[in-house]
């Protein structure tokens, strides 16, 4: 295979089945921006010298100081091959588009965006390193996506320059690295098959016959089959498998698909019969693989000439060996590695490898959209082979691109960039041309007596100026997109369909007005890295950037409900990491507030991860999967979107509160009742009630948790039969309110149908009063979904049953039913209100509450003096009192048991070598963290650690470790959720042993009261704190 050399994308229509479009996923610094640059070299976009070290796709400035990757960038690469084609023409000329992705975790939503445009994924992995986090998450983002992946074992020159192995301990160590991630795979079909069990038997046979291909030539890396790349970006080689069975056929006398099967597993050349054998037929003899005698030994070999032990004898001899064209000046050259990259790169171009990999691999658009659109059109359908539906349908599998298809395109997410790097915002050099044309008119005025100095021109030619620059400050968003049929020029009018939009209503309903748009494409662009190139259509295939600012909405004869069946939904982005580091802004100058508020919006356009909301407080707040992403966002801010001065307040950690049952508690506060019983009543006792506290089951607990987003969907679904609102959307506000929980995603052990059966047998395990509550849940909170319930133990009337509601079924006892709507007021709407704030809001520090349980066991209502009320039109404070009482129930009834605090956790993956070992343990423990595991990677001096660390810790706990640690170990955060702080914050010590240890002031500080504190303080909330510690009478000291 040949390589062209086309650095500028030519406007010519591509064979749809010469195009592929791939991404790069892997684990921070595992070499796929440096990867990147080797394609980029072979293209004559830069320079082969500089792949590797100038990282062309990393454009921000941050980027560059950090070196790491923070935002995912596109380029549209074209390759030449060599080889036979029907039409008899030798070469064949293939578009490669290729997203170079983060590998940070912080930055993991880009990795999702990025893999829903693409077909295929090289998966590159640390060959020293491992499998790490990031690698698995990867691995996970591209099974879900269907992409074909490439396994790319990069840094290889790692095993011999630094870890020094012999090549037979080199390809043992290789083994090992595929059979763990072929592992991870393995484990993904695992567990697609064990959901296939949840579903009926015939979906499971069929869906099972599917799968029985896939299991041997879909799932699992082998070399033998070409989709695993041995290479060492930096150095710039890389090789399959077939490449040396290519180079070995003749010589050996074997065929080459036969060698190709034999060259990786323990397979060995007899030296007597020169015929191949297998690892039983050896008989003791110390024979080494074909994989380490063939292909191992010769790079060993070039390595040590060059790098470990130099000599221009053997550098020459393999020179001309291998029919290399190097220079005499760089055979002289003392920089060993340059002198190996330029050798390597020539016997095994990595670019070459890769692309052929590539091309044989991963499908082109018209075969993966076959299988691909329908998994992303119909997620619960798992058949294979979706039949079309209608045209729309029909244009998208096929990836028809006629005048006549309809053009589909999915925005994956909207890019800012400053009006000055558009295309047409660049000042153009002038030609000699330009200059003579330009002149001509100053000589024509200048011979007609005219004066070309006058002040007027002058002033209207600065104003211009001004005004260009003015505008050239603004930032422009492009839509990151994949057409997937069709064709696209400037000045199409289309469709905007946003990620809310419910295909099953109408276009005109109220949910979907503000999510279905018409926009005008005012631009097409290519990126090619740090460059943006205009076009004037797009096609199939194609990665193009729209720019369309004009948005209006739908006119209600405008004829989009004769399109609707071509109003389709893709889906939005899904989150490896949720964002949980939570930051209130405000501007330096009052003034600039609107501006903060336009970038926010900006911010939240160009940000698929950043939440931006207003809280109640008025506060303007962001939420970023972690610090580096804060640190980025801010960064934004202050340069692009909004150009004011910022503040930033202290990070925001979300807690919970919760209570347990412990040894010593103090006694209950309502006598001769069970503890956590509170009794109270509304303004003139015209309502009074008793609600009792009581921690929830560790079993039923879990249970919600496990299913919270199935609860939503029936809370949804109840309210679209209400005709409140519809399936697939939310309430106002209560989008930002599910940011606000910061619950963690779990997938759901139980389908919706099966969530209330699956609860009750929950409660009977519990057993005692919880067996059969499932039929008196009367709520659960805080805001309708989370981890408190609201049950109605009142014995004397018909129980408030939200099962009951979500069935559509009437009360048990309706006789109640007609007494209320006869002349009794029903309160029980206001009841449930009071249990939704007390759990938004606890006691201790007014943080959302978690796992506890309320039962109403009384509640009475003095009909008459109610009716009096509504007659003299004083309801509303009679409901105010009420929602105010069973607050303040609710909150008592947590604090009569023994309060606790739940501090967000993040779970942390460290590699780090034993020489710093001790010094991530000890930054690990003065942050309070906890060791739960290590492992030492086989072969070389790498740990990997695992601990937990409290969020509210790990501010700068990655600059700490990275300064201890000399910048060998860096740490991979992931909000994990909640765990309990077993430590009371009211705790002070009453018995004679603490008095005697402790003493009466208790010297040894309260973790819990400090975090405690720390929030109310934040929250303007009273904290009981000494402002006098000891209280000791002044003297002087005589001299």
């Amino acid at each position: 295979m040949s390589t062209g050399m086309a650095s500028r994308p030519r406007v010519e229509t591509p064979d749809p089945e010469n195009v592929r479009i791939i991404t790069t996923l892997g684990h921070v610094d595992h070499g796929k921006t440096t990867l990147m640059d080797v394609l980029l070299a072979a293209n004559n976009i830069i320079s082969p010298r500089m792949a590797g070290k100038l990282r062309y796709l990393d454009s921000r400035e941050d980027e560059i100081e950090r070196g790491i990757t923070m935002e995912s960038s596109a380029v549209s690469l074209r390759f030449q091959v060599m080889g036979r084609n029907s039409d008899g023409n030798p070469e064949r000329t293939y578009i490669i588009n290729m997203i170079d992705t983060p590998g940070h975790v912080d930055f993991s939503t880009e990795v999702s965006t990025a893999s829903r445009l693409c077909d295929g994924a090289l998966i590159l992995v640390d060959v020293v390193e491992g499998v790490c986090t990031q690698t698995v998450s990867v691995l996970q983002q591209a099974w879900r996506d269907d992409l074909r992946p490439i396994l790319v074992i990069n840094k290889c020159d790692r095993l011999i320059v630094e870890l020094k192995l012999s090549p037979v301990e080199a390809y043992h160590h290789i083994s090992r690295l595929i059979e763990q991630v072929n592992a991870v795979m393995g484990g993904f079909f695992a567990s697609a098959r064990m959901e296939d069990d949840l579903r009926w038997r015939e979906e499971r046979e069929k869906r099972l016959a599917a799968k029985k291909d896939q299991t041997t030539e879909d799932i699992y890396f082998a070399p033998e089959r070409g989709n695993v790349v041995f290479a060492s970006a930096i150095d710039g080689w890389g090789f399959r498998v077939g490449k040396f069975a290519q180079l070995y056929s003749t010589k050996l006398g074997f065929k080459e698909a036969n060698l190709r099967r034999v060259l990786w597993g323990d397979f060995y050349l007899d030296p007597k019969t020169k015929r191949v054998i297998s690892y039983k037929h050896l008989k003791g003899r110390a024979l080494k693989p074909l994989f380490v005698q063939f292909v191992l030994e010769n790079i060993w070999a070039v390595y040590d000439a060059v790098v470990l032990h130099p000599n221009t004898e053997k550098v020459a001899k393999i020179v001309s060996t291998l029919n290399l064209k190097v220079s005499p000046r760089d055979l002289k050259s003392k920089d060993s590695r340059q002198l190996v990259s330029l050798l390597c790169s020539q016997w095994l171009p990595l670019s070459t490898c890769v692309i052929q990999a590539v091309i044989d691999i991963v499908p082109s658009p018209p075969i993966a959209q076959a299988f691909r659109l329908p998994r992303m059109l119909y997620p619960d359908n798992f058949e294979r082979g979706v039949a079309p539906k209608n045209k729309l349908e029909q244009d998208l599998f096929a990836c028809n691109s006629g005048p006549d298809a309809n053009v589909v395109a999915y925005v994956s997410k909207m890019i800012a960039v400053p009006r000055k790097e558009l295309p047409e915002s660049k000042s153009r050099s002038l030609t000699a041309d330009d200059i003579r044309s330009r002149g001509r008119p100053a000589t024509r005025e200048q011979s007609s007596g005219e004066d070309a100095n006058a002040p007027l021109p002058t002033l209207q030619g600065t104003m211009e100026v001004l005004e260009i620059q003015d505008k050239a400050d603004d930032e422009v968003l492009l839509g990151f997109a994949r057409l997937y049929s069709g064709s696209i020029t400037t000045g199409t009018e289309v469709y905007c369909v946003l990620p809310k939009f419910n295909t099953s209503l109408p276009p005109e309903n109220p949910s979907n007005v503000h999510n279905l748009v018409v926009a005008e494409v005012e631009g097409l662009y290519t990126m090619m890295g740090r460059e943006l190139h205009p076009v004037e259509t797009a096609r199939f295939g194609e990665m193009p950037r729209f720019a369309a600012p004009t948005r209006r909405g739908i006119a209600q004869d405008s004829g989009v409900n004769h399109n609707q069946y071509c109003l389709i939904n893709l889906g939005g982005s899904s989150r490896m990491a949720l964002p949980i580091v939570r930051v209130a802004l405000e501007p330096v100058i009052p003034a600039d507030m609107p501006k903060l508020v336009a970038g926010l919006a900006l911010l939240g356009q160009a940000d698929p991860c950043v939440e931006t909301f207003q809280q109640q407080t008025g506060e303007h707040v962001i939420l970023t999967a972690g610090e580096l992403h804060l640190e980025r966002c801010l960064k934004d801010l202050r340069e692009r979107f909004a150009r004011v001065e910022i503040q930033a307040s202290k990070l925001i950690v979300p807690f919970r509160e919760t209570a347990v049952k412990a040894a010593d508690m103090p006694p209950s506060k309502t006598p001769n009742a069970t503890r956590g019983t509170m009794k109270s009543a509304s303004s003139q006792n015209l309502v009074s009630f008793t609600i009792r506290a009581a921690p929830l089951p560790d079993i039923i607990h879990q249970f919600i948790l496990q299913n919270l987003a199935v609860l939503r969907t029936l809370l949804q679904e109840r309210r679209a039969a209400d005709g409140d609102t519809p399936v697939g959307t939310v309430n106002p506000g209560e989008e930002e309110l599910t940011g606000v929980q910061d619950d963690i995603l779990h997938s759901p052990s139980v389908r919706p149908e099966q969530f209330w059966d699956a609860l009750d047998d929950r409660c009977k395990e519990a057993g005692g009063e919880w067996s059969g509550i499932a039929d008196r849940i009367w709520a659960f909170g805080p805001h309708g979904a989370g981890g408190c319930i609201l049950i109605d133990a009142r014995k004397d009337v018909g129980s408030v049953s939200l099962r009951r509601r979500l069935l559509r079924e009437l009360s048990v006892d309706s006789d109640s039913e007609e007494d209320r709507r006869e002349g009794q007021y029903d309160f029980s709407g206001h009841v449930e209100t009071g249990f939704q704030l007390a759990t938004f809001q606890g006691p201790l520090c007014a943080e959302p509450m978690d796992g506890l349980a309320y039962f109403v066991e009384n509640l009475a209502v003095d009909s008459e003096a109610v009716q009096k009320e509504i007659v003299q039109n004083r309801l509303t404070q009679v409901t105010g009192s009420v929602i105010s009482g069973v607050r303040d129930a609710c909150r008592n009834g947590l604090l009569d048991w023994s309060p606790r605090l739940k501090l967000a956790m993040y779970s942390c993956d460290i590699q780090a070598s034993t020489d710093v070992l001790g010094k991530v343990y000890g930054v690990i423990a003065k942050r309070r963290g906890r060791i739960v595991g290590e492992e030492m990677k086989e072969g070389t001096t790498f740990f990997t650690i695992s601990a937990l660390l409290p969020v509210v810790e790990s501010f700068g706990f990655a600059d700490d470790i990275r300064k201890r640690t000399s910048g060998a170990a860096s740490p991979q955060l992931i909000f994990s959720g909640y765990e309990l702080l077993d430590q009371d914050p009211f705790w002070v010590p009453t018995t004679e042993e603490e008095l005697e240890d402790l003493g009466e002031k208790a010297d040894r500080s309260n973790l819990a009261k400090e975090y405690m504190d720390a929030v109310r303080e934040r929250k303007g909330k009273f904290v009981d704190r000494k402002i006098v510690q000891f209280a000791e009478k002044q003297r002087t000291l005589k001299r």
